[in-house]
């Protein structure tokens, strides 16, 4: 069942995320996901509009989708940068398309005309991902990120809503 996250879900969230942070390649970021952070962020896009979804089965939570804004200033108000994370025993079972459609839904309505994905090039399921869902490769932008004394590209791929 897919649902607007809570703040009480932070503790869930942050069991998905932080595995990826401290583990892959998958993203850049090097800090962990405290919990208060999580549910302070989940009580912002809330306010502001912006969504925050969940997957939930049996009682937990096993993914998570949201976006907020791509680049500041109001001639970028239009589009938006998600992100999609999924619990290892959530993937390859359409939990992950199943939150972006209900996050796409969502921006359309909040008058978002395009949706972008910076994806780390080490993810290559990520871009595959991304590709079966109708995403556009748009640019690599080389050597940008660095994570366990590697150089990491980032690919940024562009769906119109």
């Amino acid at each position: 069942m897919i649902r607007a996250a809570l703040p009480e879900d932070a503790a869930e969230i942050a069991a998905i995320w932080n595995p990826i942070i401290r583990n892959t390649l998958v993203t850049f970021t090097t800090e962990e996901k405290l919990e208060a952070d999580l549910a302070s962020l989940i009580a912002e896009k809330s306010a502001s509009g912006q969504s925050f979804l969940v997957f939930e089965e049996a009682r937990k939570v096993i993914g998570f989708a949201t976006y907020g804004p791509f680049r500041g200033g109001p001639g970028y108000k239009h589009t938006a940068e998600h992100s999609v994370i999924l619990a290892p025993s959530a993937r390859g079972r359409g939990v992950g398309k199943a939150l972006m459609n209900e996050l796409e839904r969502h921006a359309k309505r909040a008058e978002i005309h395009q949706m972008i994905a910076g994806i780390s090039s080490a993810n290559s399921q990520g871009i595959q991902f991304h590709k079966a869902i109708g995403y556009e490769q748009v640019a690599t932008l080389p050597e940008v990120g660095r994570k366990f004394d590697q150089w990491l590209d980032l690919v940024l791929m562009q769906k119109r809503l």
